[in-house]
């Protein structure tokens, strides 16, 4: 098998888990969700509990077989290393720059000031967009790449005027840290650099190790404060921790005390990365197709069962990211990932995958203008039925579907539209060969 069809397979999943990361994060009405688009109150697991550390995997799987190659022809290690750094960091930026989108925390959005903010956060925006289309192979001329680097020039200029103009307006005091990316770049930093360094063999014991060592700390190690050790939300170690480095300020908004992507349960979620970098070393080896898909299927039904077990003793929990949780799903990602590789590049049953295949080949642009689209409805505002301001996202929402559907149909309608918003433009980037990678 070639690597381009083993790489089909992983932008099928991708896109699959990218196209639910979307269905899950936009309902019309967060009060009328099916149970399975929820995540679990607490300890358990649901079908969105799924979502994250499917794409946590697949970050994993891409990484052999993006970085194997270079490693075995003898690349300069160092070049991988400052690769694998640069990135991690983008990606980390990203994810906060998704937090401050589009106010930046701004504040007094009464003041012009505010206006000329939004306009030269629209222009940075547009500039790096136009800048990394540009750097398409289509686009590797003379006049398009001197084009390119003047889009360079005034990217980079927009974003030194955000910075003068957060000096005296930007108030970041109690914007959330943590996040969706900014574990995704941490993850991937610690695999990448764990693949460069490690046999498969000492990466499956480092995975181990990270899954025992986290058991231990969240069910033996007490938290400051004179308080037993606990796997509640507001008092587990790793809450007291994320208060202790972040204080309650930069946490997730919903709750202030503890937060879903930090510190502490990234050491798990590098086990995620861990299990798909294997996974993905395992479908770029020399065995036959039926072996690997054998492999996938088995080891995969393996770790499911193992991790229901070990949920009798560390409870599967997507919010702390338990140990049990990282076997449970590690095992269900191989499924996946097995049935997706025997169905499309075993099989050659095709006919089904192409908005899978261009959501998973632009995956990122995909999950940061979703992201940037949901946080532009919320803060347009339009006049709501009393004269109050709504943002134009619940105004679109009460005058369409709700009118015609019932409440859970009418949110998952809405819900349905922005992955078919976002598949469009994904779309467009496809059929002009565009591929926004960082």
């Amino acid at each position: 098998m070639t690597t381009s069809n083993r790489l089909l397979s992983l932008d099928v999943m991708r896109g699959l888990t990218i196209a639910g990361m979307i269905l899950v994060n936009n309902p019309g009405d967060w009060g009328n969700v099916y149970g399975p688009l929820l995540h679990a109150d607490w300890h358990g697991c649901t079908p969105t509990d799924w979502v994250f550390p499917f794409f946590l995997f697949m970050v994993g799987v891409a990484i052999p077989l993006a970085l194997g190659k270079r490693k075995d022809e003898g690349e300069d290690l160092r070049k991988i290393y400052r690769k694998i750094i640069s990135r991690s960091l983008i990606i980390i930026g990203l994810g906060l720059f998704l937090t401050a989108h589009p106010t930046f925390y701004f504040t007094d959005k009464t003041s012009p000031w505010y206006v000329v903010h939004l306009i030269i956060m629209a222009t940075a925006m547009v500039a790096v967009f136009t800048r990394e289309v540009l750097n398409q192979k289509q686009f590797q001329t003379e006049t398009w790449q001197q084009r390119r680097k003047w889009v360079s020039y005034l990217a980079w200029a927009a974003m030194a005027c955000m910075v003068v103009l957060g000096i005296f307006y930007y108030d970041f005091s109690h914007m959330r840290f943590p996040g969706v990316l900014q574990r995704i770049g941490l993850v991937y930093l610690a695999c990448g650099f764990l693949f460069l360094k490690a046999s498969p063999r000492i990466q499956l014991l480092t995975g181990i190790g990270l899954l025992l060592l986290y058991w231990g700390l969240m069910t033996l190690v007490p938290v400051p404060g004179g308080i037993s050790p606990n796997l509640e939300a507001e008092t587990n170690l790793g809450a007291w921790l994320d208060r202790a480095i972040f204080s309650t300020n930069h946490l997730w908004a919903a709750v202030k005390t503890w937060d879903p992507e930090g510190l502490l349960s990234t050491i798990p979620a590098i086990g995620t990365g861990i299990a798909g970098m294997l996974a993905g070393e395992w479908v770029r080896s020399n065995k036959s197709d039926y072996e690997k898909v054998s492999g996938l299927l088995a080891v995969g039904a393996l770790l499911f069962a193992l991790g229901l077990i070990w949920n009798e003793f560390f409870p599967l929990n997507k919010k702390i990211w338990t140990s049990s949780y990282v076997v449970y799903m590690a095992g269900v990602s191989l499924l996946f990932l097995g049935t997706i590789y025997w169905l499309v590049d075993i099989k050659g049953w095709k006919g089904w995958i192409a908005p899978f295949q261009i959501y998973g080949i632009n995956a990122l642009f995909a999950f940061l203008l979703s992201g940037i689209v949901a946080r532009l409805l919320g803060t347009i505002k339009v006049p709501g039925p009393e004269g109050e301001p709504v943002g134009i996202g619940s105004w679109l929402y009460q005058h369409s579907f709700v009118n015609f559907l019932s409440p859970m149909n009418a949110s998952l309608a809405w819900a349905i539209c922005n992955v078919l918003l976002i598949l469009g433009a994904c779309w467009i980037l496809y059929r002009n060969r565009i591929y926004i990678k960082v």
